[in-house]
């Protein structure tokens, strides 16, 4: 089976550090979908627009390899772990698609690219080839009392974000707002401890350098990329 793209990915996140690690972590985060040529026909999605939500089935295009192994090591357990990579999220699979669910907030009538779907809370880079679009239907998709396996017993532990007053400036509030729910999920590598490294991260056209120690994420400058 040969896929191709019908849609291509548009987010803040040039690249996958610092992408939220599940769909609907960081709610308010926007992003667009752009039909490529052939799939611009607006019968296309015809009634998408009845539906709260989508699926998205898209492929893992940054990762420079695939899984080696029936294992992997999730962040979630602090990287030295391993578990069934069918019983994990991990990018690292034998077929590299990923699943999200994400939030329809408009649909955009462009001249040049047609209908666009403007979405919310997606983990999705930007430019990430989006393969299948499926409408989320509640009375199939949600399991309400559900085990979550591990993640039941292992939780994010959220960080604190602090800000120089002087840096905060050089976004919305609305961007700032959703910077700090993604810098609050820690984006680092969880085998990574050393308090003085300094991190940088791509995010809407800035390169968000910060520190984390004692529970504490400190931005500590924020350069125009």
């Amino acid at each position: 089976m040969t896929l191709s793209p019908v849609a291509i990915f548009h987010s803040p996140f040039p690249t996958k550090f610092g992408v939220p690690r599940q769909s609907g972590v960081v709610p308010r985060l926007k992003g667009m979908i752009v039909f490529e040529p052939e799939y611009q026909n607006r019968d296309y999605i015809r009634g998408i627009g009845d539906f709260e939500y989508l699926w998205l089935i898209w492929g893992f295009s940054a990762n420079d390899h695939q899984a080696v192994g029936p294992t992997v090591r999730p962040p979630l357990l602090g990287g030295n772990k391993s578990v069934g990579v069918f019983a994990t999220r991990s990018p690292y699979r034998p077929n590299p698609l990923g699943l999200s669910s994400v939030k329809l907030l408009e649909i955009e009538e462009t001249k040049d690219r047609g209908a666009v779907l403007i979405v919310e809370g997606a983990d999705l880079m930007d430019g990430t080839p989006v393969y299948d679009i499926k409408p989320y239907l509640a009375y199939a998709d949600s399991h309400e009392g559900a085990k979550s396996g591990f993640t039941d017993t292992y939780q994010w532990q959220q960080l604190e974000v602090a800000y120089p007053e002087h840096l905060q400036t050089r976004f919305s509030q609305d961007e700032l707002d959703i910077l700090t729910q993604v810098l609050s999920q820690d984006p680092r590598p969880h085998f990574h401890h050393d308090p003085e490294r300094v991190y940088g991260m791509p995010y809407a056209g800035y390169d968000v350098k910060f520190k984390v120690c004692d529970g504490v994420l400190k931005v500590v400058d924020i350069l125009k990329i």
